[in-house]
């Protein structure tokens, strides 16, 4: 029996709603879960979000900053906050993931860029958490403690141990080096919707004050989708330039600074996805996201490879024969 889809249902009988019909929206990689409501040729959203499990409060005051900020995301229309329910505004079904494709990439991810791009020049409210070292290495971590050491079952010696540490401890150093902004954390074409304003924005609770390159890198350089390598820096190029005409970059940072920027950040994001999507096969019973480890962690070994400054994190992930192990993984397909 799902007894928090009942106390959602005589919740929303309290609000009103007697005669609608209910269908799951959408479930995320926590334990909230989305519910669409048809009521009255309208529809809306409920999260179901646990209270022992989650805090709709960072939702809350987030939804109200990125609004501020003018992101089109869910109006929180009631909410509950002692049983962990919020009704928000249906922003629709069109994920961009879906949508994307070689002629739709320019003009969907020109929108996405410009949200971005207004977002990050809004002034970062000082309650808003701080991505800072110690939150950049626990994130890294995952990948040692779920992919490399849960997932294939590896002991790292000590001389492995030093260079994983090492080059953790440089990859945050790196995203600590750049301009600080408002960071969305998730923005990527799962959580982008087709909309009008266009994109939808949801899945924003986790936002931090962090690195410049963060979104722009998970937009870029997507665990679910990629692009090639070619195109995806002219978009970083192009997105420069807009950045430092609304001077949330510093007009004397070169392309080249930028693009080593962008690029371990990115690998510093990928190392945490792939960690978390074992932890999510392992720890919450949700396998199909061990799929997209190839497509994450293929970006991270393309990389690398380019630095000299992460020639041993390099050694290091060809003696663990990662790239081998990545090839016996189908990725999971872009319309899964």
């Amino acid at each position: 029996m799902d007894t928090r889809l009942q106390q959602l249902e005589q919740w929303l009988a309290t609000q009103g709603y007697h005669h609608y019909t209910l269908e799951p929206a959408s479930a995320d990689a926590s334990f909230r879960r989305y519910f669409r409501i048809q009521h009255d040729r309208a529809s809306f959203i409920v999260m179901d979000a646990p209270p022992e499990k989650e805090d709709t409060a960072p939702f809350i005051r987030v939804a109200d900053l990125m609004m501020a900020a003018g992101l089109h995301v869910p109006q929180i229309m009631a909410r509950d906050t002692a049983q962990g329910f919020l009704q928000l505004s249906d922003l629709g079904t069109q994920l961009y993931l879906p949508a994307l494709n070689e002629n739709s990439v320019d003009a969907l991810y020109g929108d996405a860029l410009s949200a971005l791009l207004q977002l990050q020049q809004h002034p970062v409210p000082d309650w808003l958490p701080e991505y800072d070292r110690a939150r950049l290495l626990q994130e890294m971590q995952l990948f040692a403690d779920w992919y490399l050491q849960r997932h294939l079952g590896l002991e790292l010696d000590a001389q492995q141990q030093t260079v994983l540490q090492e080059s953790f401890e440089h990859l945050a150093g790196v995203a600590l080096e750049q301009p600080e902004v408002i960071v969305h954390r998730d923005y990527h074409s799962r959580n982008l919707l087709l909309s009008d304003p266009n994109p939808g924005v949801i899945d924003f609770q986790d936002a931090v004050h962090g690195p410049v390159t963060y979104d722009l890198v998970s937009l870029l350089r997507d665990c679910y989708i990629a692009w090639p390598r070619e195109q995806v820096e002219q978009w970083v190029v192009d997105y420069l330039q807009g950045a430092q005409e609304a001077a949330i970059v510093d007009s004397q940072v070169t392309v080249d600074q930028f693009l080593r920027w962008f690029d371990l950040m990115g690998i510093q994001r990928h190392l945490k996805a792939s960690g978390i999507f074992a932890r999510l096969n392992y720890r919450d019973t949700k396998p199909g996201y061990l799929a997209d480890i190839p497509r994450t962690l293929g970006y991270v070994l393309q990389i690398v490879e380019d630095y000299d400054e992460l020639a041993g994190f390099a050694e290091l992930l060809q003696s663990l024969e990662v790239p081998r192990r990545l090839e016996q993984v189908t990725p999971r397909s872009v319309s899964a």
